[in-house]
């Protein structure tokens, strides 16, 4: 029997060009050799990427078979990575660092804003001075408009795995929606296993996103909002 872990499963069929924006944003805002701390950090493809080019990466994460997972592409890459399994809400016994990013809407599958919140805060207390605090969120544009009756479906060629995703509004929760995700891998004797989830995502708007941040000492003037990786002005069908 193949069998795969949903972390594995999500780790390879993840967009690759993603990390790849994600990495040219970083290497715009923050010097080449900082100590980084990568927030939800996961399988650690954006960490190897960033050690690559220099920097002295930490990445963190909840899950540890995401981690399991950075271990091997760590080792793979033959890059020198601190893992740390923590909870991005307390970040306890960490050092301070040159930034922290937190990136994939990560913050979006916490529970409320109380949590959102908490994690700003644990965020600035591991800053150093002058350090910043790189994310990105998707908007409720995203959750509002785009996600309800959204549906992805992708087969390997050989028909040795299926991932279906299916995303419909959340009507308890304001600008949120709830995600099924469902992997079939194929057996030796043809038939299938599954493997499922299913995620919850919420988004705030900017303005209280933007309080949240000052609520636990990031000033106003200091908080810059863009959109497409840093490329663009946000416009108001902007996605995340």
């Amino acid at each position: 029997m193949i069998y795969q872990t949903f972390a594995q499963l999500y780790d390879e069929l993840f967009d690759p060009e993603m990390y790849t924006n994600w990495q040219q944003l970083v290497g715009n805002e923050v010097p080449n050799g900082s100590q980084v701390l990568d927030l939800a950090g996961g399988a650690g493809r954006l960490a190897v990427l960033l050690a690559q080019q220099g920097y002295q990466v930490t990445d963190a994460d909840f899950s540890p078979e995401m981690l399991a997972l950075a271990d091997q592409h760590r080792q793979t890459a033959g890059v020198d990575i601190e893992l740390v399994e923590t909870d991005m809400r307390e970040l306890k016994g960490l050092p301070v660092y040159d930034a922290v990013t937190c990136f994939a809407d990560s913050l979006c599958y916490l529970p409320d804003l109380v949590a959102v919140e908490d994690t700003f805060r644990a965020v600035k207390a591991h800053l150093k001075p002058g350090g910043k605090f790189i994310f990105d969120v998707i908007t409720p544009y995203q959750t509002d408009q785009v996600y309800p009756g959204y549906t992805y479906n992708f087969e390997a060629e050989d028909h040795s795995k299926a991932f279906l995703w299916t995303t419909y509004a959340d009507e308890e929760v304001p600008h949120g929606v709830i995600h099924d995700l469902a992997f079939f891998i194929q057996n030796a004797d043809q038939t299938y296993n599954r493997v499922g989830e299913t995620h919850f995502e919420r988004a705030y708007e900017l303005e209280v996103l933007n309080q949240a941040l000052t609520n636990v000492g990031f000033k106003n003037k200091q908080i810059r909002v863009r959109a497409d990786f840093g490329r663009q002005n946000i416009q108001p069908e902007t996605t995340r």
